[in-house]
């Protein structure tokens, strides 16, 4: 399985992204049947969880992004999605996606910078 992760960039805080995790290598079946989750790592400090979706739907967020981040997933598309609004700058990192199945695969990460 190779998670292809895109959409970061430079946004001004108060500012939104959409991060797009596109899965291959995997049958649609299989992508299904997987939990879904985003990370971010910033700078010296370790990875941490942001969000995650089930294959039901259902969602948890940490704290830090609840009411901003939203994740969800098109199984057609095998891809999976975080809306981020109200972009802080501490919302800066190196963001992940990660598929669960029988093992956890990752991402190579995608680049978010939150200007003050």
């Amino acid at each position: 399985v190779q998670l292809q992760a895109s959409g970061g960039g430079l946004v001004q805080t108060g500012g939104s992204l959409r991060l797009s995790c596109a899965a291959s290598g995997t049958s649609g079946v299989i992508f299904r049947l997987a939990t879904l989750a985003w990370y971010r790592q910033a700078p010296g400090k370790e990875r941490e969880f942001i969000a995650r979706i089930t294959t039901s739907g259902t969602t948890d967020y940490a704290d830090s992004v609840k009411g901003r981040f939203t994740i969800s997933r098109d199984n057609a598309q095998n891809t999976v999605y975080l809306q981020m609004n109200n972009l802080r700058p501490e919302d800066s990192a190196i963001y992940y996606c990660s598929l669960v199945l029988s093992n956890e695969f990752w991402g190579q990460g995608t680049l978010v910078t939150v200007s003050s």
